[in-house]
Formats: structure tokens, sequence, C-alpha cells
């Protein structure tokens, strides 16, 4: 029996999953005692972070997708969509490195954790990784050492493990664990429904977690190819993606105009957070060094802050002129870096 084209049995077993994820609901809403702002609201008055622009880079001639600051606190790499990848140096702000590309629809990048390597992709269906150490004859960039091919969708995140492994999420649903140094698949991971579009890999680097247009988060080990969590809540493409220090809870953004934070022993979402304007979606989020202050950037042109404990917004950082795409902090907690459609990058302190 078919109806409107579709046939019965895919209409059942979606039905039958509805209610799957329904039960799951349920069943957490029950052992969840209370939220996060009850239990803290009698706490001291809500923390503020008084951020202001230091640095304004400006090199990028269109719409910065990406930026990743390098393990050392100080270098930065971003993405946009042209033919270059820009290593900076966000104390001086000058540009370290100009590497061509070859396509100009980047919209993902990553530094290693060593500052050694940067990798970039996007609408080529490939991961690019290249050796900030070396250079190829008649480039002044830096040596394009793997090209990671085999996607049959858009490259939207990736992030390094180590110097000899990566990780990457595509718009065909696949997550990947590469060896860099042969090119090689060393794990395929599967259980999204949906473009796989955020990621972040624990402290620890023993887990990750990917966000995804199917609105569910997942938690992975690295040594497994099936997840070992699923966390509902989000109503739309999780965006953004970051771990707390802990490697217990994360936080999330989303286009469903809300951040999330989640804990992983709890197996459920503990608190969400929402702009003063409730119209914007959130495309990045970061997590201060002590966790206490959540901060987000949002296609309101600003970037969103809020007091984790206490749930309550805590102003926002104005300047960028478009739509701001990615935010970055520093391992050390000191600068948050940003990067929007108005074409500039800027760092706050």
């Amino acid at each position: 029996m078919v109806i409107k084209g579709r046939p019965q049995d895919l209409i059942d077993l979606e039905e039958e999953l509805k209610n799957a994820i329904a039960e799951l609901k349920d069943a957490q809403n029950k052992v969840k005692d209370k939220r996060i702002d009850e239990i803290c609201g009698d706490m001291a008055p809500v923390v503020t972070v008084n951020l202001s622009q230091r640095r304004y880079l400006k090199g990028h001639l269109n719409k910065v997708n990406a930026v990743h600051y390098a393990g050392d606190s100080r270098h930065l790499v971003s993405a946009s969509l042209e033919n270059k990848l820009i290593v900076w140096d966000t104390v001086t702000g000058n540009k370290v490195k100009i590497i061509s590309l070859r396509s100009s629809w980047s919209m993902t990048c990553a530094f290693s954790p060593s500052s050694n390597m940067v990798a970039s992709g996007g609408m080529d269906n490939m991961c690019s990784i290249h050796d900030l150490n070396k250079r190829e004859s008649g480039n002044h960039g830096a040596k394009l050492v793997r090209e990671l091919a085999g996607f049959d969708g858009f490259l939207s995140c990736c992030r390094f493990v180590d110097d000899k492994k990566i990780i990457t999420g595509t718009a065909d649903k696949k997550i990947i664990l590469w060896d860099i140094e042969t090119g090689n698949k060393i794990m395929e991971y599967k259980g999204h429904t949906g473009d796989v579009i955020s990621m972040a890999i624990s402290w620890d680097a023993g887990n990750f977690i990917t966000g995804s247009v199917d609105r569910t988060v997942r938690l992975w080990d690295m040594r497994q190819v099936t997840p070992v969590q699923t966390f509902f809540g989000h109503e739309a493409d999780v965006n953004s993606l970051v771990f707390h220090r802990s490697n217990s809870v994360f936080g999330s953004g989303s286009e469903d105009k809300t951040c999330r934070l989640f804990d992983v022993r709890s197996d459920q979402e503990i608190v969400a957070y929402k702009s003063p304007n409730g119209r914007s979606g959130f495309t990045s989020c970061a997590l201060s060094l002590s966790g206490r202050i959540l901060l987000a950037g949002s296609d309101d042109k600003s970037i969103h802050m809020w007091d984790v404990l206490k749930s309550k917004h805590a102003g926002n950082l104005t300047g960028h002129e478009s739509r701001v795409t990615s935010i970055s902090l520093t391992n050390d907690g000191m600068a948050l870096a940003s990067g929007s459609w108005d074409t500039s990058v800027r760092i706050w302190v």
C-alpha cells in the first residue's frame, strides 16, 4: 500500500521512531529533578565579562566562514569564500602565512594542537592539510602534505586529534578518522541520519561529539564505530559544539535560536539559553576557561554571553557588520576570535 507516494512500511517506521524518541524524552524528564537556574538562583549577581576589540584583522576579500586558534594561544587560521587561508599572529595583527587553495568555497578550517599544521575544506568535497614548517616551490604559504577525498558531500567540519590523525565530518553523513601520513581511513563512524555540520574533541582526546541537521548531538568513543550516547533537545540544525574542560559537559549552538548545555553523566540537556531578542540563530559557541561564561556567535551580527549557572544573559559583543559565523577561544582563555560575513576577523580581549 502506498500513501501519497510513500510506502506504508516507511511511514510506520517513522512513526515508530518518533514514539521511541518520545519515550526516551519522557524517561529523561522523570529523572530530571531541577534545572541549573533553580539550584543556583540564590547565588551572587550575574557574572559579566568586559571584553573589548583589540585587533581588527583585514585580509580576506569575501565572507569569513571559519576561524580556529592554534594550541599556542597566539596564532589563528581563518577560511573564507575565496581560494586562500590566512594564518595570523593575533598579538601583532600580522599575517604569518597566506596559503593558496584549489577551491574558493572553504567552509571549515582547523589548527593542529602542536600549531604545526592547518586543515581546511568545503565545497570541493576534500580535506586539505598543510604543513606550516614546509614550503612548496613558488608558494610563500605552506606545503600541501595531504588531500583526503572520498566524500559525496561538502566538508563541513574537521578537527585534529594530533599531527598524525584528523577527524572529518561531511554533508553525506560521514564521520571519518584519518591517518594523515598515509591518507588512509582508520575508522568510519555511523549514526547520524542527516548532514554532519559540527564537531568537538574532548580535552583528553578520547571522545568527540558531532552535531547534525538531524537535530541531535552524538557522543563517540574514538575506538567504536557507533555512538555511545545520543542527545535530543534542539529543534533545528546543531551548528556548533564545545566541550567543558571536565569532559563531562558540553555546550551547543543551533538554528533553533538557542544554545544548550548537556551533561554526559545525566544523559540529557540541563539548561537552554536564549538571546533577549529571541529572533537570532546561533552559528558558533565557546566556553570560558572556568566554564562560567558561554559565548555564542549569532546571525544578528553580535556575540552573546550568558552566565552558565544562573542561566541569565550577560551581555553581548558588537562591532561586526554582518553575520558572525565562527568564534574560537584560546586554550589559555585570554582571547576570543570571531569571523564574519563582513569579511573581517576580530580579536577580543
